[in-house]
C-alpha cells in the first residue's frame, strides 16, 4: 500500500543512534505509513558530563547525516513534545527501544501517559543490551547478585541475529518542523569518531586482533581493547552485532564475559534502581569513610593527578585529557582513592561520570562497587591493589606513564613506577604511604562488618 495513505509512526532515537540491527524501528517501518525520525533534547542532559554532551551531540549529526537530514529535534520535557508531535502528524505509535535504567523506566512511563491523551501508545521494542535486563534469573526467579552464574545463564538465554537496515519512508525535516539539535560544548580535547559507521570501522579493526584480547586487555600502554564503550553507549552499534562476529576461543571469550560484565551490571540496576549511588550490600554502609576538608584535599589531588603514584596519576590525566582511561587502571585508581585514601566510592563514580565520553549509569557505579565492596562480590574489600606492582605487572617498560606524565620522561623503562632518588623535583613524592593505608582500610573493613558475624 502506498506510504501515503497509512497514518504515519514515530520513531523516537534514544540510546540508539543507528539504523542497523534496530527491532523499533522495524516495527515502525512494518506499519506501512510513512516514519517521523524523532529526538528529544531532554533538560535533564544538562546533568551528563562535557564529554558525553558533546559525543552525543556527535553521533546526532551523523545519525542525521544518514538521513539525510531528516531528522526532528524538539526540545523540552519528552512527556509534552513527545505528545505534541504525535498530534501534530497524526502518529497513532511511537516506537521506542525499552529503557531498562531507572530515569528512562520513569520517563516513559510518564510519556505512556501523555501519549494516551492523544490518542496514541508508546510501543516498546528491543532493548539496548543482546538480553533485556530482567530476562536472566535463578530457578526461584530471583536475580543474580554474582557474575559467574549469571553469565552461564545469560549465554544459554542467547540472543538473535543481527537486523538489516529496514526499508523506511521517512517524514522529517523540513517537511515536520526541527527546533534545531541541541548545542556542542566545547571539549578541550579530541573525543572518538562518532557514528554507526565510525563504529563498525572500529570493530573491523579490533576484530582480527580480538584472539590476542585475554593476553594484552590488561595492558594500558598497548592498543589492546576495542575502544567501542562510548559507541554501546549510546547504540551506534549494538552488542548483538559484536556478538555475531565472535567465535569460541581464548580471545573471543574473554570479550564476550566482558560484554557479559556489562549486561550484568545492568541487570543489577534494573533489579535495585537505588543502587546507582546507594550501597548494593546495606552491612558496608556502615564503614566508616573521610568526607571532611581534608578529605577533600585528598580528593582534589586524586582528581587532578598528582598523588606521587605514576599509574594512578597517568589514569586520572588520561581521563582529564582524553575523556576515556583504560579498565585496569579504573580498578587501580578506584582502590587507591577508596583504600588509600578512605574516600566514598560516590565520589569518584561522580567524577567519572563528568569526565567519561562512556559514562554508563549501569556499569560505572557498580564498577565502583565493586572495588568497594559494596556490590556483587562476595568479599572483595579484600582485594587492595598495590600500585606499584601493578603498575610492574601491566605497564613493565613504563610505556603509559610516559605518555600521561611528562614530568617522568627522564626515567627510563619499569623503574618509572619505583623511583626512589630518581624522582625529579616536578614530580611530587607519593601522598600516603600504601602499606600503612592498606593496613588502616582493612581495620576499618574489621570494624564495620564486626556485628554482622
Amino acid at each position: 500500500m502506498n506510504p501515503l495513505a497509512r497514518p504515519p509512526t514515530i520513531m523516537w532515537f534514544r540510546r540508539d543512534l543507528r539504523l542497523a540491527d534496530l527491532p523499533a524501528l522495524h516495527a515502525a517501518a512494518a506499519e506501512g505509513g510513512r516514519v517521523v525520525p524523532l529526538f528529544v533534547v531532554d533538560p535533564a542532559f544538562a546533568r551528563a558530563g562535557v564529554p558525553r554532551q558533546a559525543f552525543m551531540a556527535d553521533s546526532l549529526q551523523a545519525l542525521d547525516d544518514s538521513l539525510h537530514g531528516a531528522l526532528v529535534y524538539r526540545h523540552g520535557d519528552p512527556a509534552d513534545a513527545v505528545p505534541a508531535l504525535a498530534a501534530e502528524v497524526g502518529a497513532a505509535s511511537v516506537f521506542v527501544t525499552r529503557d531498562h535504567a531507572p530515569y528512562g523506566r520513569t520517563r516513559d512511563a510518564a510519556v505512556a501517559v501523555s501519549l494516551r491523551s492523544v490518542g496514541a501508545h508508546l510501543q516498546g521494542i528491543g532493548s539496548n543490551y543482546a538480553v533485556p535486563p530482567g530476562s536472566v534469573s535463578k530457578a526461584d526467579d530471583t536475580p543474580y547478585a554474582v557474575f559467574t552464574p549469571f553469565s552461564k545463564a545469560w549465554r544459554a538465554v542467547g540472543w538473535s541475529d543481527p537486523l538489516a537496515v529496514p526499508e523506511v519512508h521517512w517524514l522529517g525535516a523540513p517537511e515536520v518542523h526541527c527546533a534545531g539539535p541541541p548545542a556542542r560544548p566545547d571539549v578541550p580535547h579530541s573525543l572518538p569518531v562518532a557514528g554507526e559507521a565510525a563504529a563498525h570501522e572500529r570493530w573491523d579493526e579490533f576484530l582480527p586482533h580480538v584472539h590476542r584480547y585475554r593476553e594484552v586487555r590488561d595492558l594500558p600502554g598497548v592498543d589492546g581493547t576495542s575502544r567501542l564503550s562510548a559507541a554501546l553507549r549510546w547504540g551506534l552499534v549494538h552488542p548483538r552485532q559484536l556478538l555475531a562476529d565472535l567465535e569460541p576461543g581464548p580471545g573471543h571469550d574473554t570479550f564476550i564475559n566482558e560484554l557479559g560484565w556489562r549486561e550484568f551490571y545492568a541487570d543489577v540496576l534494573f533489579h535495585h534502581p537505588d543502587t546507582a549511588w546507594h550501597d548494593l550490600n546495606p552491612k558496608m554502609s556502615a564503614m566508616v569513610v573521610d568526607t571532611d576538608s581534608a578529605a577533600l584535599a585528598r580528593f582534589r589531588r586524586w582528581a587532578e593527578g598528582s598523588t606521587g603514584f605514576p599509574i594512578v596519576d597517568a589514569g586520572m590525566r588520561q581521563l582529564a585529557q582524553s575523556g576515556w582511561m583504560h579498565n585496569r587502571v579504573r580498578m587501580l585508581v578506584a582502590s587507591f582513592l577508596l583504600k588509600d585514601l578512605h574516600l566514598p566510592w560516590q565520589w569518584g563514580a561522580r567524577h567519572f561520570m563528568r569526565h567519561l565520553v562512556d559514562g554508563d549509569l549501569a556499569s560505572n557505579s557498580h564498577g565502583w562497587q565493586w572495588t568497594a565492596g559494596t556490590g556483587t562480590d562476595a568479599a572483595p574489600y579484600f582485594r587492595v591493589f598495590n600500585p606499584t606492582t601493578q603498575a610492574l605487572r601491566f605497564d613493565p617498560d613504563g610505556e603509559y606513564v610516559h605518555r600521561w606524565v611528562p614530568e617522568l620522561a627522564g626515567v627510563r623503562g619499569g623503574a618509572v613506577h619505583e623511583m626512589g632518588l630518581l624522582r625529579p623535583s616536578a614530580y611530587p613524592a607519593p601522598m600516603v604511604d600504601h602499606a600503612s593505608e592498606r593496613n588502616e582500610a582493612l581495620a576499618r573493613y574489621r570494624h564495620a562488618t564486626a556485628g554482622s558475624r
